[in-house]
């Protein structure tokens, strides 16, 4: 692909590197309460999805750092970890469907977990230096759609006041990163900056000119059996 993304993924990497900068001076000013540490995977089987630069980003990465028989088995993994991520998304849209209130329903689907396909057997995350912004927010109070959260694993106590990163302001950054990329590509397909993926399906995705929309696939030519014309009798 001719197009150079060089330039959104580098806007992308400040948002990570502001990202770590807010994480390290919140777990510098509450250390008792911030309990990450090397081999603590819980915040790698939680659900959460990627905005069209994160996904792109970490495939671009993904595809740079596997090859051959390493990276097939990654997708092996990735691609059961799709799977169980689409059954459980199914059941909460036919529950929403079914009338169930909708705040239950994300309730829920926060307690559901999904162990990452980049999680080694050691509990270490293969592409930890390209990691999402969600996992580098968690263990530290966040917010979205103005409830808070926070790991369950930490020190944080309920109903005290700690620093708390809006994380609807960071997705803002995240869509509007998306959308510059989508309008200088040119696609057909503007829908794409609304996309929100799982992680699994970044990495299994082929970001080509036909996904992207810049060219399209060649029509199958189906040759169809010419009707007999009836003979006289």
């Amino acid at each position: 692909m001719d197009f150079d993304f060089t330039p959104y993924f580098k806007k992308y990497e400040e948002i990570l590197k502001v990202a770590d900068q807010v994480f390290d001076r919140v777990g510098q000013e509450y250390t008792a309460c911030v309990k990450c540490k090397i081999g603590c995977a819980d915040c790698c089987h939680a659900l959460f999805d990627l905005t069209l630069i994160e996904a792109l980003y970490l495939n671009h990465k993904f595809n740079a750092e596997f090859e051959g028989p390493a990276r097939e088995e990654r997708l092996v993994r990735a691609n059961k970890v799709d799977r169980q991520i689409n059954k459980i998304k199914r059941k909460a849209f036919g529950d929403l469907r079914a009338g169930k209130d909708e705040n239950v329903i994300l309730a829920d689907l926060g307690r559901e977990r999904a162990r990452c396909p980049l999680l080694n057997k050691e509990d270490m995350c293969e592409l930890y230096p390209y990691r999402p912004v969600t996992c580098r927010f968690y263990g530290i109070p966040t917010a979205i759609g103005g409830k808070g959260h926070t790991c369950g694993l930490s020190g944080f106590v309920e109903g005290e006041q700690y620093p708390t990163v809006n994380l609807d302001k960071i997705h803002e950054q995240l869509q509007k990163i998306s959308a510059e990329l989508v309008r200088d590509l040119g696609t057909k397909y503007f829908k794409l900056v609304d996309m929100l993926v799982p992680l699994s399906m970044a990495l299994i995705t082929k970001y080509d000119e036909y996904y992207l929309g810049l060219k399209e696939l060649e029509e199958e030519k189906v040759t169809r059996p010419k009707a007999r014309r009836k003979g006289r009798r």
